[in-house]
């Protein structure tokens, strides 16, 4: 007889409780199902039974009802594969179930005897279809151990328990729980560690097996023992950082380890670590599940990082956010990015991980941090995340008593510039960096005697690598602020926000990297009822006929919107980019505007103007959400019930638009995630927020309708399948999809590409393919060596002449962009680069080498 059954046979519950236990689990169902209609969850604190009766029992009676309670639940599941979950039966296997848990989720004072009967009892009930090992609570039975047993010498009976435990955690293999079995499994090793002097601390490492653990693993190693030590206290703290936000608890605790650590220690060694994130690509495994039957099925996983592992980088990300330098806040957001870049069929790389990044970026000491959740809100597009980030800027703007909208004005880093610019000294060599462009930093090298210097002196990169490095990460944070500070102030012109000089002036006239932006920009300088609209050029403000203006300094300033001014003003100003050859850093002075139909106000609350349209999906989706609309992509599982509308909130107008989207059931055009590919676009509506009623077209603020329908034209312009050389010759869909595909790629021009087609006008005689290129219609008409080719100014898509052939030539993306070396007066238009690259190429046609575009041309 082993020591179990010797045990065991001390605390079998005698008769008379075998009936009492089993009326208890009776009287509790009793009670349970009285209140509740479910029975697979119960919770059943909170029955009478429970708080009247079970709870007062003494620990040796509540040990006594769990070895009542195991062989039962045990004998049931072992014997029922197909659950019916209305059966009775069912339902006292899950009361009992819910006792064990609860049980052990309260104090239980455990002798040794008690503790391996209990331990006992759940390795050796374990071996049916329905139940394993970690079926028990044995996560909570460990816990009870380790609370009672601390700093306690273990008799060798329980270690004897502990090292079976350990045994079969570690052989159990299936994916489901491996978070909760490892962390198990060093919770017993805690138990188990015997110091080998007073006051020794237990070695730790990062638990989870994959390239990050044996990365950092390998520099804890590494490191000497008297930095050690503070590590093997730390990591266990973070390790057990599981929820949403730290407790004050673990901030404090953490906190007296890194001062005694060092902080530049501490800093130095998880910076390391985090930028290994950074740049750390996802592995994909092939794995084979075999079915009863022999079918194997084989399918892709793709791993990051393990979850335990997610759990301790998450807590050294807490801990960041006692620190505000500009390494530790511009790492922590590189990291928030890239945890937020989506798996194929999984979703966000690392949630957990970007979410702690977030908070620490919010919590750390001034506002660099929140500069950086106001450039993510702009590049991460899941919707939950950009909540949160929304709720971390309006605390922020709160605790500053300023809107949310001042204080990102007030977050936006410098990076040290001025004007634009940024000078540097390496010994005798001078460098700057200069903004000239968005997104563009140019690094100029000068020699001692001023001249300039065509590459990098190689005296800098071997005698000052640092500060050379921390120059380029200069570089790339600037671009980085001009490139979100562009879309940021794109976002504000359907805001309608309105500013004081004062502010104005601080936050973007002198600001080191925001002046770039704002010089380039027409502001409307309103007092009372009088406005007017200047640009800065020259040191001076100007007016749309280069006259100088004066500037009342107790003016409010917005934004210049053309849907706000007269066509001839309109005209003025885009006549004074084109004159003076001023490049916009993003569409203003030209503009599209969309104005109120009459079709619109016959329908007087939707508009049918975006409607009837094909859009590839995921495109669609990122481009709304690029643009701060909100869309959740619809699938076979779903029939668009719930995600049939793409909406975007416009809180200073108390407005959320709608733009509704139907899913194309065809073919079974979807993904492999069963994600359709195509779908159909319906109506715009407005509705407003308080009353959740449609706004009649009329009343919605003419810029808010005008932004809302230039956002939609360019999900049509852009999503369309009309845009994709290839789909008439794939056959896409049905015929009638077809269709849409030839009526929209050489249909009538949307405001985008009206817009377009005024460009191409004025820049065409100033290109080298002016003598055998016009614009008609909506074509711009190219006339080469071997034929005469029509290109749709919205599509990009071309007919050949005389026939109206049509020619396939999907763009190279790699090829020159024929508008880099061509005044644009703003920057960047991909459809613009994509006619202009076409044009140039069939304007010397005799000369295209590609099969696939020769076999086209010369058919007849």
């Amino acid at each position: 007889m082993g020591i179990f059954d010797s045990i065991k046979k001390l605390f079998i519950p005698v008769e008379e409780e075998v009936q009492e236990f089993s009326t208890t689990v009776s009287q509790t169902y009793r009670d349970y199902a009285t209140a509740n209609q479910y029975f697979w969850s119960p919770d059943i604190s909170t029955t009478i039974t429970w708080n009247k009766q079970v709870k007062g029992w003494s620990d040796q009676k509540k040990i006594r009802f769990i070895q009542f309670l195991v062989p039962r639940i045990h004998a049931f599941a072992s014997k029922n594969k197909n659950w019916n979950h209305e059966d009775r039966e069912t339902h006292f296997y899950n009361t009992e179930l819910a006792y064990i848990q609860l049980l052990f989720r309260h104090k239980l004072e455990m002798n040794d005897e008690e503790a391996i009967m209990v331990g006992q009892l759940f390795l050796h009930y374990r071996p049916s279809l329905w139940t394993n090992f970690t079926h028990w609570p044995v996560g909570l039975f460990l816990n009870q151990l380790e609370r009672q047993r601390k700093e306690q010498v273990l008799s060798s009976s329980l270690k004897e328990l502990l090292e079976e435990i350990k045994k079969t955690l570690s052989g159990l293999q299936d994916a489901y729980g491996q978070k909760e079995r490892i962390k198990m499994i060093e919770k017993v090793d805690g138990m188990l560690f015997t110091p080998a002097s007073e006051g020794a601390v237990r070695p730790a490492k990062f638990l989870g097996v994959d390239s990050f653990a044996g990365m950092a693993n390998h520099s804890l190693q590494a490191m000497p023992p008297e930095q050690q030590q503070y590590w093997f206290k730390l990591l266990p703290l973070a390790q057990k950082a599981t929820g949403a936000k730290p407790s004050a608890k673990y901030l404090s605790e953490t906190k007296k380890i890194i001062q005694d650590l060092g902080t530049d220690s501490f800093k130095k060694t998880v910076h390391g670590w985090l930028q290994f994130l950074v740049e750390l690509k996802e592995t994909e495994h092939q794995n084979t599940y075999t079915y009863e039957n022999g079918t194997a099925y084989n399918y892709t996983t793709t791993e990051f990082i393990t979850a335990v592992n997610a759990d301790a980088i998450k807590g050294l990300i807490w801990i960041c956010s006692h620190f505000y330098d500009n390494s530790t806040i511009q790492i922590l957001s590189a990291l928030a990015e890239r945890a937020y870049r989506k798996i194929p069929s999984k979703g966000p790389t690392a949630a957990s991980v970007g979410n702690a990044c977030l908070y620490a970026l919010y919590k750390s000491k001034g506002l660099d941090g929140i500069g950086q959740l106001s450039r993510l809100k702009l590049r991460i597009k899941q919707a939950s995340t950009q909540a949160q980030i929304d709720k971390y800027l309006q605390a922020a703007a709160m605790e500053q008593g300023v809107t949310v909208s001042e204080i990102e004005d007030m977050a936006v880093d410098d990076a040290g510039f001025q004007n634009g610019r940024r000078d540097f000294s390496f010994d005798e060599f001078k460098t700057s960096l200069e903004v000239t462009g968005v997104g563009k930093v140019e690094q100029r090298w000068y020699k001692p005697d001023g001249s300039l210097q065509k590459s990098v002196p190689a005296v800098v990169k071997d005698k000052h690598a640092v500060k050379f490095k921390k120059l380029k990460e200069t570089a790339k944070q600037a671009e980085q602020t001009i490139t979100a500070q562009r879309d940021r102030i794109d976002r504000m012109f359907r805001e309608g926000r309105q500013m004081t000089w004062a502010g104005f002036e601080k936050y973007y006239l002198e600001h080191g990297l925001m002046s770039y932006l704002a010089k380039r920009l027409i502001w409307n300088f309103t007092i009372t009822s009088k406005t007017e609209s200047a640009i800065w050029m020259n040191e001076h403000w100007v007016s749309a006929k280069n006259e100088i203006v004066e500037i009342d300094k107790t003016a409010q300033i917005s934004l210049w919107h053309p849907v706000q001014a007269t066509i001839a003003e309109i005209k003025e100003w885009r006549d004074f980019f084109v004159f003076h050859e001023l490049q916009q850093p993003l569409k203003q002075a030209f503009r599209e505007v969309y104005l109120l139909t009459d079709a619109e106000i016959n329908t007087r609350s939707y508009s049918n103007r975006m409607a009837a349209h094909l859009l590839r999906q995921h495109q669609f989706n990122s481009l709304a959400k690029a643009r701060g609309w909100r869309y959740s992509l619809m699938g076979a599982f779903d029939n668009g019930i719930e995600n049939d509308k793409a909406s975007l909130l416009i809180p200073s107008a108390g407005i959320r638009a709608e733009y509704w989207i139907g899913e194309v059931n065809a073919n079974n055009a979807m993904n492999d995630t069963g994600i359709w590919t195509y779908v159909t676009t319906d109506q715009v509506r407005f509705i407003n927020t308080e009353t959740s009623q449609t706004i009649d077209l009329i009343d919605v603020p003419a810029l808010v309708f005008s932004e809302v329908m230039r956002d939609v034209d360019l999900f049509v312009g852009v999503a369309s399948v009309g845009n994709d050389p290839t789909w008439a010759d794939t056959g896409g869909l049905p015929p009638t999809y077809r269709d849409f595909w030839t009526s929209y790629s050489f249909g009538e021009l949307s405001e985008i590409a009206k817009s377009r087609k005024e460009i191409l006008t004025s820049l065409l005689p100033r290109l080298k393919i002016r003598d055998i290129a016009i614009i008609r219609d909506k074509f711009l008409v190219v006339k080469g060596k071997l034929r005469t080719y029509k290109i749709h100014i919205g599509s990009t898509n071309i007919l050949m002449e005389p026939n109206d052939q049509y020619l396939c030539i999907v763009p190279d993306r790699s090829a020159k962009d024929h508008t880099s070396d061509v005044f644009l007066p703003f920057e960047g238009d991909n459809g613009l680069s994509i006619i202009l690259s076409k044009a140039f190429l069939l304007a010397e046609d005799d000369k295209i080498t590609d099969p696939t575009i020769t076999s086209q041309i010369n058919r007849k």
